[in-house]
């Protein structure tokens, strides 16, 4: 047997953290994999499974039976719960539904409570587990009750106490360790009115998009949300762990929008899927390119009649690409981050021509004194010159455009960017260039 599984039997697996496990889980080949599993303890077999990417939760599914995909959702937090779920369904619909079936009512209905949220809203990726008090309530008895909730499981990972009305409606966050403070004689809202502190919560609605909440969490360096609904009333949390999750799910998506393929479809371990996917944009890439093709075609005597100009062609697109590819990736994940508000339009696109246009000015003089020297003529150095200023003007001018322009049309600024701003600076270097040399060399 595998060293890794050995030790998986040989100590307590059940003291390491699901991350650990789910670590050693992924340098298994498929049978060792199929052993190691039954070695986890049910209790943590939901915490693994979802620390482990998608590709294995068919593997799981094998190898544990209803009952114990029963209990290992069961021990998960509510928002784990519905993830897991979901997950059950995209690989087979009966067990998720001999698995939910088994569930104790309160889960079942938590995770129906959730499902009712799209995947982009704030509600889908909040936990209903909460710690919470009336203003009215005394201290020390909501200490109590909060070490009773801890002793029997029911609540983990509490930061804040929320304190609501008699309708529910959220009207403070207090953290634990200004609770602890606290007169315990007296009434939570006596001791929030003598405290000089500022307890009114930061809270989201929970049909606000997880996008915003995001930028909430960043702005205000937060370890826990409430969410509310439209009417102020308390529904749930979303915790720091989650949003970490979130971020890196959204950074993923935008890398492979960037790179024109489709982040579920990478995931998936079906080849014609992702390779379908992939085809869409190559063959939009190929349209694009020959209409760059076509601009060198109008040129056809000209180059001809000067084979340097096919020689240095390529470094004026691939330089207006690069320097075009720096400003979009800049703009498209400040937009990401929130950084650009509506009126920040100009103020970027300024930014970027002034960037592009001092760099030009310096590429533009180092490949022409280049050229000039490598075919000795001068007027050669001067084309390539201009020509490599205009394109990365253009670079820039578009790099921070496009992606700006696709937000506007509520488009994700990432989809389609780097082939629309390839084919302009390929179709602009070329004929810059090619039309220089035409009229000023010919």
């Amino acid at each position: 047997m595998n060293q890794l599984l050995d030790y998986l039997s040989a100590h307590e697996i059940g003291d390491m953290h699901p991350t650990d496990i789910a670590k050693i889980l992924k340098s298994l080949s498929d049978k060792e994999f199929s052993d190691a599993i039954k070695l986890v303890p049910k209790n943590l077999v939901g915490d693994v499974a979802l620390a482990l990417p998608d590709r294995y939760f068919d593997d799981i599914v094998e190898n544990l039976s209803v009952d114990e995909l029963s209990h290992a959702v069961s021990e998960l937090e509510s928002d784990d719960q519905a993830e897991f779920m979901q997950e059950l369904e995209e690989v087979d619909k009966n067990v998720a539904s001999q698995v939910f079936l088994n569930l104790h009512e309160n889960d079942q209905e938590e995770i129906q409570k959730l499902k009712t949220y799209d995947e982009d809203e704030a509600g889908s990726h909040m936990q209903l587990e909460l710690f919470t008090a009336y203003k009215d309530e005394i201290v020390q008895d909501v200490i109590k009750r909060f070490a009773q909730l801890r002793k029997e499981n029911e609540v983990e990972n509490v930061q804040n106490l929320f304190i609501t009305d008699e309708d529910k409606k959220l009207k403070y966050a207090v953290g634990l360790d200004d609770l602890l403070i606290f007169d315990f004689s007296k009434s939570v809202i006596q001791n929030i009115n003598a405290s000089e502190e500022n307890f009114e919560p930061i809270k989201a609605v929970d049909t606000d998009a997880i996008k915003e909440v995001v930028h909430i969490f960043e702005e205000y360096d937060l370890g826990v949300l409430a969410i509310v609904n439209a009417y102020g009333v308390l529904l749930g949390r979303i915790t720091s762990d989650d949003i970490y999750d979130i971020i890196n799910e959204h950074a993923t998506e935008q890398m492979y929008n960037l790179a024109g393929v489709n982040d579920e479809a990478e995931e998936d371990e079906e080849i014609l899927p992702a390779g379908r996917k992939r085809a869409t944009w190559l063959a939009f890439n190929l349209f694009t390119a020959i209409m760059a093709s076509l601009v060198i075609g109008l040129f056809a005597e000209t180059l001809q009649s000067m084979v340097a100009l096919a020689v240095l062609m390529p470094i004026v697109a691939s330089m207006g690409g690069n320097a075009g590819t720096q400003s979009l990736t800049v703009v498209v994940r400040q937009l990401a981050l929130g950084d650009i508000s509506k009126g920040d339009a100009l103020r970027i696109i300024k930014k970027e021509v002034i960037i592009a246009l001092v760099n030009g000015l310096i590429f533009a003089i180092i490949i022409g004194i280049i050229a000039a020297l490598w075919f000795d003529t001068t007027m050669l150095g001067f084309v390539i010159a201009l020509s490599m200023l205009i394109n990365l003007l253009f670079a820039g001018l578009f790099g921070a455009s496009i992606p700006l322009l696709l937000k506007r049309m509520d488009v994700d600024p990432a989809i389609g960017s780097t082939v629309i701003l390839t084919t302009i600076t390929d179709v602009v270097g070329f004929f810059s260039f090619l039309a220089l040399a035409t009229y000023i060399l010919l």
